[in-house]
Order: C-alpha cells, then sequence, then structure tokens
C-alpha cells in the first residue's frame, strides 16, 4: 500500500472516531501528522481547517437529536473566539509547540477511553465565572495549537455534573467550531497558502466525520476502536515529550 493511502485510511477512521463523540478531532490529526512527519507550520492549519468541517458534521447532528444546550455553551464560547483568534497569531518555537502538544494529547486520551464521569448523577448550575476562565484559557491554546479545544472542555464539563454525556457532545462539538474558525481566522492573518493536497484532507476527514457523527448520536458502540485509538494517542504524546 502506497503511503498516501495508509494516511488517508487512517484519517477517515480518526475523523469517524472523534466525531462520535462529538469532536472535530484536530488532537487525532495531529497526532497522524506528527507520525508522518508534517512541519509545525502546516499541521497547526490544517488540523484547524480539518476541524471545522468535521465539528460542524458532529454538531449538526447531535442538535438534530435535540441534545444541544445554549446555556452551556455560550459562557465557554464568548470567552474562548476573541482568545482563539489571539492564540491563532502567535507562532510557538517548534519545540515548545511540540512539547504543549504532548500534554494537550493527554486529554483525547482520557475522552476516548471511556473513563467513568459518573454522568447518571444530578447535574449542577453551571458556575458563569468559572465557565468564562475556563473559556478563554481553552481557546488560547486552540489557536496558538491548532486544536478546538473540545479535547479539554468536555472532561471539564462532565467532571463538574453541567451536563451528560450526548449533551456534552453537541456543546463540544459547536465549541470546536467556533474556536477552530476563530483560531484559523488568527493565522490567517499571519499568511497562509492553501495547499491542493488540502481539499483531498478535507474531503477524507468529512466523509470520516459524517459516518462517525451518524453513528455516535445513536447508540453505536465504538469503545474498543476508541481505546486503540487513544493508544495511538499516548504513543504521539511521549513521542513528542521524549524527543
Amino acid at each position: 500500500m502506497p503511503p498516501d493511502f495508509v494516511f488517508y485510511s487512517l484519517l477517515f477512521l480518526v475523523a469517524f472516531l472523534y466525531a462520535s463523540v462529538g469532536h472535530g478531532g484536530a488532537s487525532g490529526y495531529l497526532a497522524l501528522m506528527v507520525f508522518f512527519s508534517f512541519s509545525p507550520e502546516t499541521m497547526k492549519s490544517t488540523a484547524l481547517i480539518l476541524n471545522i468541517f468535521v465539528s460542524l458534521i458532529a454538531f449538526v447532528q447531535y442538535y438534530r437529536k435535540g441534545y444541544f444546550r445554549w446555556n452551556i455553551f455560550w459562557p465557554f464560547a464568548l470567552a474562548s473566539i476573541p482568545m482563539a483568534f489571539v492564540g491563532g497569531m502567535i507562532t510557538l518555537d517548534a519545540d515548545i509547540y511540540k512539547k504543549i502538544l504532548g500534554v494537550l494529547l493527554l486529554f483525547p486520551v482520557i475522552r476516548l477511553v471511556g473513563m467513568n464521569f459518573k454522568t447518571d448523577q444530578k447535574q449542577k448550575d453551571l458556575n458563569l465565572s468559572f465557565a468564562l476562565v475556563i473559556g478563554a484559557v481553552i481557546g488560547l491554546f486552540s489557536g496558538m495549537i491548532g486544536i478546538g479545544g473540545g479535547i479539554i472542555l468536555s472532561p471539564v464539563i462532565l467532571l463538574l455534573h453541567w451536563a451528560n454525556m450526548k449533551q456534552t457532545a453537541a456543546v463540544s462539538a459547536l465549541f470546536i467550531f467556533v474556536n477552530s474558525l476563530s483560531g484559523l481566522t488568527g493565522t490567517f492573518s499571519g499568511g497562509f497558502e492553501f495547499e491542493s493536497e488540502t481539499a483531498w484532507l478535507i474531503a477524507v476527514a468529512f466523509s470520516g466525520g459524517l459516518a462517525g457523527s451518524y453513528f455516535g448520536a445513536k447508540k453505536f458502540d465504538t469503545l474498543v476502536l476508541r481505546r486503540i485509538l487513544a493508544f495511538v494517542l499516548l504513543i504521539a504524546s511521549v513521542k513528542l515529550l521524549t524527543t
């Protein structure tokens, strides 16, 4: 099999699995690009572009099922959008970029292995001030690294019992979309060249995201596959932090 076929197949699988839990997949795309030796400059903008398409698909599927909660979404988005734009304008040293990415890749590992957040417990009211601070911090890192921030936001919402699993997926999907769009706009402000290969990446990720979000919004169990992906992300994280 040619390397391109392997990469595109893995890209489809990553988009499928992330969309199944309401994520855009940027951390997975970045991990793939680490293994296939993409440059940090290319990784950031490419991951954000793919995130925009896949997260929007995921949001539509979960929204149609009635899982979206505006009162949970807006405080995070209000603080994160301008900070994601600022983060997108920041160009990090390649070594620093890899170390921060290595740490952030640990968050989807927690999310994908299906950690028990005891979502059957009674949901609590959202703390507005806390949510605004969380949104601002996530937004800044999202723009800097090229992720949508859902991998960080989802565990926070679940651990604080502000929403259940499906509601969290719906909120995270739209949060990722607006963050990625804002971060990409900030990246564009520093100059960006759209490559022809990016269109193929979008098509493959879009297809995977469409399938994943469709099954994810239903009762489709991808636990085994998600644990395999979590293991791959863990390896990528270790590689980034130790090399």
